[in-house]
């Protein structure tokens, strides 16, 4: 980590007397390059980092694989059968409030400081998060923003996953050693993170965009959702972008004009306000990673997302083509 020396000069005034003098004081001081880690990093530049031998304490990488019940995957075991080499299990089950009746929610500060400081990762450690999906990523994007909305900017996203690092050739391992703890220290960004009353006063007052990053046919009502009690629909005002639209079809995110069109075409204007949800919180990280490589950070995510709007809103909160919410 690069270091900064300046000069800092203070002016000292003696109290009950008429005398004052200025003295420089020599300050070395680390500058932060949280604002200069990159949100997404190649295969290459992930794979040369592992053979010039750079991954350990400063350089930690996380397979944060997580899937949907229906998919009968189970992450943690793949990770034991093959992972990147170096790399450590993320578990957003886990990682979550398990007192919410609601799908891995946030987790509290110190937990989420507990969890990840476990994992060998300090404050000064940059966070290198991939997933196995056939997608390139799915379940990525959520870490990713789960350690800047903990105020860990040092984290990027490996672009295309494990499906591109298989696919240029790069080997894979199920050795596994743990990593040393680091002490790590967490503060929640509260206002990146809605809730359900935050969307209903928005229903209300229509101020924020909200895009809801789940299939077309499970937002219209007409596909089911994963989880056999909630049903499909969206909300009043959302707008649809499905996370996959984000992604080419190497799996790898979008360039910045193929994703300028996507929000353009889904009349989302990324100078105003923006929130996003999904199914549970997973996949509407997608577009907080795409509006980030546009130069919009901080779009916030409303947490519960659809199965905790199903659960406690009224039918007349949900629109749907199929099947509707009974009182």
């Amino acid at each position: 980590m690069p270091y900064l020396r300046f000069i800092l000069w203070v002016r000292v005034r003696s109290a009950g007397s008429n005398w004052n003098f200025e003295y420089g004081v020599n300050i070395r001081t680390r500058v932060n390059m949280a604002a200069q880690t990159r949100a997404l990093v190649s295969v290459q530049w992930l794979a040369d980092a592992i053979k010039n031998k750079l991954a350990g304490p400063k350089l930690r990488i996380l397979d944060t694989s997580w899937y949907l019940p229906n998919t009968k995957r189970v992450p943690r075991d793949e990770f034991a059968q093959k992972h990147i080499s170096g790399a450590s299990f993320f578990d957003i089950d886990e990682c979550s409030d398990s007192t919410s009746p609601y799908d891995h929610m946030l987790p509290t500060s110190s937990h989420f400081s507990q969890y990840v400081g476990d994992l060998g990762i300090g404050n000064d450690t940059h966070v290198v998060v991939y997933d196995t999906s056939d997608f390139g990523a799915y379940s990525a994007p959520r870490v990713w923003w789960m350690f800047l909305a903990f105020g860990h900017g040092l984290v990027s996203v490996l672009d295309g996953g494990m499906k591109n690092w298989v696919a240029e050739g790069h080997p894979v391992t199920s050795e596994y050693n743990k990593p040393e703890r680091q002490d790590f220290r967490a503060t929640l960004n509260v206002s990146w993170v809605k809730s359900f009353e935050d969307v209903i006063e928005n229903i209300r007052t229509k101020e924020v965009q909200v895009v809801d990053t789940r299939i077309p046919g499970r937002f219209n009502g007409i596909e089911p959702e994963p989880r056999e009690d909630i049903l499909p629909g969206h909300f009043p005002g959302a707008i649809n972008i499905p996370f996959t639209s984000l992604r080419d079809d190497s799996g790898k995110l979008m360039g910045p004009e193929a994703l300028t069109k996507v929000f353009k075409d889904a009349g989302v204007d990324l100078q105003k306000p923006l929130w996003v949800t999904c199914g549970s919180g997973v996949t509407a990280c997608h577009v907080v990673l795409a509006a980030h490589q546009l130069g919009y950070p901080g779009v916030c995510l409303y947490d519960g997302s659809w199965v905790e709007w199903f659960q406690r809103a009224s039918p007349e909160y949900i629109i749907s083509e199929g099947k509707v919410k009974k009182q």
